[in-house]
C-alpha cells in the first residue's frame, strides 16, 4: 500500500513525501509515469524495473523518472519513505539544457547528496516555499543532474557481445547483493574478505566489480552507509559521539569525525548543529 502526504509546492514543482509499506519480493503490475521527477530514498529500499532493467534503490542511490516510462517495483526488504520531486516539462528541460543532455536514470548519492536531501526537507518544514524551498529543490537538482549527466558506467550493455551482457549482468547481481548485505548490517558485511565469501566471490572480483558498478571503492561505499546513519542519530539530537561511533562500527570517535568530515566537509558537531538548529557538546 502506498499514501502520499504533499510537503511544498512552487512555480513548475510539488514536494511529496511517499511512504510504501509493500511487503512482496514479487515485481508489481506495471506503472506508467506522467511526470518528469527525481525520487530519493529517507529510508527503507526497494528495487525498480523499467526496460526489463532492474536496480537498488536506497538512500545511497536515487531515480529519474519520465512521463511515459513503464516501472515495476518489489520490496523484498519491506516498505520505504522517499521523497518525490515533481517537476513541469519547462522546469525539466530548463535543468536538463533542453534535453541535450543524457541522463542515467539512476544516481549514486553521496554524502552530500543525501545532506542537501535533509536541508531541503527541513526548508518544506519552514513554511518559506517560494524561496527557502525553491532554493533548496534547484540546488539539490543541479547536483544530481549534474552527476547523472556526468557518470557512466563502464559495465553498460549497450554494446558488446552477449557474452558481455552475462559478465555485466552477473557483476550488478554480485554488487546488488553486496550493498543489500551493507544496508541490513550482516556481519560478514564488516569486511571485504567475510563478505566476499558470503557472495561466492573472491575478494579481488568483488572489489574490482564494485568499483566499476558504483564509481565508487567498496570502502568508501561503507563508510558513506555508515555516514548516513550518523545522520539520522545526529538529526535526532544524539550527544555522545563516543557512543555513536561505537555503535556505527568506528575504531573510535576521532575515527568517526574523519570520516564524517571527509565526506561531507563537517564535524559531526557542526552537522549536529545544522540539523537541528541547537548547539550541542561532545561527550
Amino acid at each position: 500500500m502506498r499514501s502520499a502526504r504533499r510537503l511544498g509546492t512552487g512555480p513548475g514543482f510539488t514536494v511529496d513525501v511517499v511512504t510504501c509499506v509493500d511487503d512482496h519480493r514479487r515485481w508489481s503490475p506495471p506503472e506508467v509515469g506522467d511526470d518528469y521527477r527525481l525520487v530519493l530514498v529517507r529510508t527503507g529500499r526497494f528495487r525498480r524495473k523499467t526496460d526489463e532493467v532492474a536496480s537498488l534503490v536506497d538512500p545511497t542511490t536515487a531515480y529519474l523518472g519520465v512521463p511515459g516510462e513503464e516501472e515495476r517495483f518489489a520490496h523484498p526488504a519491506g516498505g520505504d519513505v522517499c521523497t518525490s520531486l515533481s517537476l513541469s516539462p519547462a522546469l525539466w528541460r530548463s535543468l536538463t539544457g533542453e534535453g541535450r543532455r543524457k541522463l542515467r536514470p539512476t544516481v549514486y548519492v553521496d554524502a552530500r547528496v543525501e545532506l542537501a536531501h535533509r536541508a531541503l526537507l527541513t526548508a518544506a518544514r519552514s513554511g518559506d516555499q517560494q524561496f527557502a524551498l525553491a532554493e533548496r529543490l534547484l540546488a539539490l537538482l543541479s547536483t544530481v543532474l549534474g552527476q547523472s549527466s556526468s557518470d557512466h558506467a563502464d559495465g553498460s550493455a549497450t554494446t558488446g557481445s552477449k557474452a558481455r551482457l552475462v559478465t555485466v549482468t552477473r557483476a550488478e547481481r554480485l554488487v546488488t547483493a553486496a550493498r543489500e548485505a551493507i544496508a541490513a548490517g550482516h556481519p560478514a558485511a564488516e569486511g571485504l574478505v567475510p563478505l566476499a565469501e558470503l557472495l561466492g566471490a573472491s575478494p579481488y572480483r568483488l572489489s574490482r566489480a564494485f568499483s566499476r558498478e558504483m564509481g565508487v571503492s567498496l570502502t568508501h561505499y561503507r563508510n558513506r552507509v555508515r555516514v548516513g546513519r550518523a545522520l539520522d542519530r545526529l538529526e535526532d539530537g544524539e550527544t555522545s559521539l563516543a557512543a555513536l561511533a561505537v555503535e556505527l562500527g568506528f575504531a573510535d570517535q576521532a575515527h568517526l569525525t574523519r570520516t564524517v568530515r571527509r565526506h561531507l566537509g563537517h564535524t559531526p558537531t557542526a552537522l549536529r548543529h545544522l540539523l537541528t538548529g541547537r548547539p550541542a557538546h561532545e561527550r
